[in-house]
């Protein structure tokens, strides 16, 4: 009986060890562990675009990506323009003769940019043809981890303000969850206009 007993115990000790061998974390496929699975994988979040939302609303992008509209509380973002960069039926902005000691001048809505570089604009980050939406994962990447304008390699730098010191501290799997969501944005047409060096 005891021998019985013992070699009960052993087949449970290995079948134990083999369930736990072969159906590790990876292989969970109730709706609970796939949820855990899920939000450790994209920092919290059920979706990798989800996680790219919350990445851009930290970051700040919408400050200068996105026009404004005035309201008696200030400017508020414009969000039927969201992340579309400087509207291309706006007047380019001046410097006023006391900004021009300072060196730097911005419109209202922070679209758009004159200083030492020259005039600056804020691309249009959305999913249309005028946007990235020819863009691969991979030159997004290019774009901001080597800086460069529209991620192609020997192109212009990417001029200030964006702020592409602070951007290449983010981990790949960041930038790739940013990039996925932009994918889902709703595209608007609008052309930005190029970049203008300084005058002198």
């Amino acid at each position: 009986m005891k021998n019985q007993t013992t070699l009960l115990l052993a087949v449970c000790l290995i079948c134990f060890l083999f369930y736990r061998c072969t159906a590790g974390p990876a292989s969970a496929t109730t709706t609970g562990d796939s949820t855990i699975q899920a939000t450790t994988i994209y920092g919290g979040y059920a979706s990798e675009a989800e996680w790219g939302s919350h990445l851009v609303l930290i970051s700040g992008c919408n400050d200068c990506h996105t026009p404004k509209k005035m309201t008696d509380k200030g400017p508020v973002d414009d969000t039927s323009l969201m992340l579309s960069g400087y509207a291309s039926q706006a007047p380019v902005p001046g410097l006023m003769p006391d900004q021009v000691s300072k060196g730097l001048a911005a419109t209202y809505d922070l679209t758009a940019w004159h200083g030492p570089w020259g005039k600056s604009y804020a691309a249009n980050l959305t999913p249309d043809s005028t946007g990235i939406g020819g863009w691969s994962e991979q030159q997004f990447l290019t774009c901001i981890r080597q800086g460069v304008f529209k991620g192609i390699e020997g192109s212009r730098p990417i001029m200030p303000p964006m702020p592409i010191p602070s951007l290449q501290n983010m981990t790949d799997n960041e930038l790739k969850a940013i990039f996925t969501f932009l994918k889902t944005i709703k595209p608007v047409h609008n052309v930005v206009p190029d970049y203008q060096p300084p005058v002198h």
